[in-house]
């Protein structure tokens, strides 16, 4: 089959519809969804950071509306879900836990998340840590004590912490439940009891599922895109995807005004010819976690929304150029802009701190009136019902955005 030729708005129009982005929510969530749409994705990032939701729950809320957010933590304890080292920590279909054994077994691989010095120089009370587990069940970190005065960031853990981590990568303990988003360890057989590593597909066959995974997931991708989805590769994903195209297992694309060749997986060959024919046409308005696999790899989103993005909680506020925790604004097909927020949970209010339209952003009454409906939707979410605005730049949008809200 000859190469698919798109455009760029085609090509963004097949990334959203892959991402479940393309279209706006139109029936009420319920909990299979929550797995449908991590499948979809195949990765579901973990984050702390909650001046708003948690970043997993926003990541599922901008694809399905309002749904409860206790069913991602119950299919965690359902074993429909499980955690470990994907794109970062992340929530992951149990059916491919297979995919991540061989980075369990060979954890040394897995760079800060794992140390053979801690498990060589802490064996001893490594072992009296997995003994308490196997006969008194699932901890936390929590229900261990300092004993040394000390505290702050992950550097200085509690040995029982760090502990636990360093068995949690090597796939000894996983993760059985959240309590508060909490994590609770247990054993792994405990909670996959009848896992057999002779299931387990060789490298091989693992990259190339996982390649095959990335592109699905993202409906259309650059050779340069692939390995980052899945933490599989820092530049040239294996196998090559020429020679996978070569035998069908991806169909290839081109760009306008792109010189480098793209993929598509097979399942989304109707997509692409329509999103070719300029049939798929992005109608959604949502906002998005900055962990959002659409905006996670900040090259991806230059190259292909030009949206030039970056977090900026760990840089000093006076540095900042748009705020603590910006989420990302889409609007039918366009990353439009980017606002900071946070949720005043106890006053019930949503504070839109600062929002900056990118250049060129048309302020149409039609996308004034979308993007205030899904304020409205996102702060009733998070239990915040009355909006704030305190500025926008353009600074006329304020009026604009205020008067929609009213």
């Amino acid at each position: 089959m000859t190469a698919i030729q798109l455009s760029v708005p085609a090509a963004r129009a097949l990334q959203l519809a892959a991402q479940g982005l393309l279209s706006p929510v139109r029936k009420k969530a319920v909990k299979q969804d929550v797995l449908a749409a991590i499948r979809q994705m195949g990765v579901l990032q973990i984050d702390t950071i909650h001046v708003v939701a948690r970043s997993p729950y926003l990541v599922l809320w901008s694809r399905l509306g309002n749904y409860q957010p206790c069913w991602l933590d119950e299919l965690l304890e359902e074993r429909r879900l499980f955690e470990y080292w994907a794109h970062e920590a992340s929530f992951l279909p149990i059916e491919d836990y297979g995919l991540y054994r061989h980075r369990m077994i060979d954890p040394g691989s897995m760079g800060w998340k794992y140390s053979a010095k801690w498990m060589e120089e802490h064996g001893a009370t490594i072992e009296l840590l997995l003994q308490h587990i196997r006969q008194h069940g699932p901890v936390r970190s929590a229900d261990f004590k300092r004993t040394d005065g000390k505290g702050g960031g992950w550097w200085e853990w509690k040995p029982e912490k760090r502990s636990l981590e360093v068995l949690f990568t090597a796939g000894r303990l996983m993760i059985a439940k959240r309590h508060n988003f909490h994590r609770i360890y247990d054993l792994a057989e405990r909670i996959l009891p009848d896992w057999d590593d002779a299931r387990m597909p060789s490298t091989a066959e693992t990259q190339r599922t996982l390649l095959l995974k990335a592109v699905q997931a993202m409906g259309i991708a650059k050779a340069s895109w692939i390995g980052d989805y899945f933490r599989t590769a820092k530049s040239r994903p294996s196998p090559d995807p020429e020679i996978l195209a070569d035998d069908g297992s991806l169909l290839r694309a081109t760009v306008d005004g792109w010189q480098q060749p793209l993929y598509i997986h097979p399942a989304h060959r109707e997509l692409a010819l329509a999103a070719a024919g300029g049939l798929l046409k992005p109608s959604a308005t949502s906002l998005l976690s900055p962990f959002d696999p659409l905006v996670w790899d900040r090259k991806r989103a230059l190259e292909l929304f030009d949206f030039d993005y970056r977090l900026e909680c760990y840089t000093p506020e006076a540095k900042r150029s748009y705020g603590y925790f910006t989420l990302p604004i889409l609007h039918r097909g366009a990353l439009a802009g980017r606002l900071d927020a946070k949720a005043h949970r106890s006053q019930g209010v949503f504070q839109v701190k600062a929002l900056y339209l990118e250049p060129g952003t048309r302020t149409s009454q039609r996308f004034v009136t979308e993007l205030a409906a899904t304020l409205r939707r996102f702060a009733a979410w998070h239990g915040t019902p009355q909006v704030a605005i305190d500025q926008c730049t353009p600074r006329a949008f304020r009026s604009m955005l205020k008067a929609a809200l009213a």
